[in-house]
């Protein structure tokens, strides 16, 4: 059971990240003609996203566990008892929160680094 709570909150989780990232990537294509603020933005976005979940997962714990999506995609045969229910969702999603912060932190810090890298080689003259 308590694998599929974790395939079921990653799942949640992925599905709102895919979104900001696509909201990310949108802005940074708008950005294309600048390229290195293009990196710079996508860098500080991918951050804010970060910080986002590192919110979520600070407060994952203490939020009603029937009112997650995670709650909402788990059958009523797949759902843990309302006893331990708070527990184990709270602490599925703060690991899962966690994580793709992470994964958000190391987008973000290479995007930054890519841009100073773009921003140090001098432009070609023609």
């Amino acid at each position: 059971m308590l694998q599929l709570i974790e395939e079921r909150a990653n799942l949640s989780v992925a599905r709102g990240c895919g979104f900001a990232a696509l909201a990310i990537g949108t802005f940074m294509i708008g950005l294309s003609s600048e390229i290195v603020m293009a990196f710079q933005a996508g860098g500080f976005l991918s951050l804010m996203a970060c910080m986002a979940l590192l919110l979520k997962a600070y407060n994952a714990r203490s939020h009603p566990y029937k009112s997650t999506e995670l709650w909402v995609m788990l059958k009523a045969e797949e759902r843990p008892e309302p006893a331990i229910a708070q527990r184990i969702i709270g602490t599925v999603l703060r690991d899962v929160y966690l994580r793709f912060a992470q994964h958000a932190a190391w987008i973000g810090l290479g995007m930054l680094v890519f841009a100073v890298i773009l921003w140090a080689i001098p432009p070609r003259v023609q």
